[in-house]
């Protein structure tokens, strides 16, 4: 890890727990809990896709209100202004997974620098990382509404290195993975030069899954030789190195 220094974590998904919200819906509308939930979180993705293709920027709390407002609409739900202003509070305050905190702490003891990297606002994601109490163990909170734009477009992969001070060779992009997929290609960051990590997570809050790593023997990025191995759970590597893994150059299946 010695060329290492600091790496940056998506946030909803990979630190978050999206479908804790459920939990919420399921209070407010027995039975719809888990199905509002997932609903909600495919259309904030799908319409910050479509908007960053249109280049008709809008803030991701406002794509996160218009999910909303869709999944309620699709599952017959009457979305009161009461339960609408309730469901978004919970947006500040997700669960984190049960190895974030504690993997944020040992990495921050090897002197690495942290941050997020993600489609989430400004204050959106403050508020969560406060609550969720990691907001000390980040030096920074990076939101794609410095350049308004959306994953995975390269401008907002290029705000790390620019705002962490080092070079993205030096940089480690961590993001979930839907445990599913044997063998996921590198995500967005791989184009521009980042050490890609990845994390599977389950769909709803629970025990974290074991971390795994594939290592490809003629890498020595990912070669068990150079000690990344024991990186601490939060932190699941997969090599993005495509030239020397042969794997494919980039994913565009990118969360927020």
């Amino acid at each position: 890890m010695k060329d290492v220094k600091g790496f940056v974590f998506d946030a909803y998904g990979t630190l978050f727990d999206v479908y804790s919200v459920g939990a919420l819906g399921e209070r407010l509308f027995p039975g719809h809990g888990a199905a509002l939930a997932q609903l909600w979180r495919a259309k904030q993705l799908q319409y910050s896709l479509l908007r960053s293709l249109m280049g008709r920027h809008r803030d991701f709390w406002g794509l996160t209100e218009d999910g909303l407002v869709y999944a309620c609409k699709a599952l017959g739900l009457d979305l009161t202004a009461d339960a609408r202003e309730r469901l978004l509070g919970a947006y500040l305050t997700l669960a984190a997974f049960p190895d974030v905190k504690p993997g944020l702490e040992a990495l921050r003891e090897r002197g690495l620098r942290l941050a997020i990297l993600s489609n989430g606002e400004p204050k959106m994601l403050e508020a969560a990382a406060q609550s969720a109490g990691i907001l000390p163990l980040l030096d920074r909170i990076l939101s794609v509404e410095e350049v308004g734009v959306f994953k995975p477009s390269p401008r907002v992969y290029a705000l790390a290195p620019a705002r962490l001070g080092a070079s993205s060779a030096e940089l480690g992009f961590v993001s979930r993975t839907p445990g599913t997929w044997p063998a996921p290609p590198p995500p967005a960051s791989a184009p521009c030069g980042s050490s890609a990590a990845r994390r599977s997570r389950p769909r709803s809050s629970g025990s974290p899954p074991s971390a795994s790593c594939t290592p490809s023997p003629t890498c020595r990025r990912c070669s068990p030789a150079d000690g990344r191995r024991r990186l601490p759970a939060a932190v699941s590597r997969r090599c993005s190195r495509a030239p020397r893994c042969g794997r494919t150059p980039c994913d565009r299946r990118r969360a927020g």
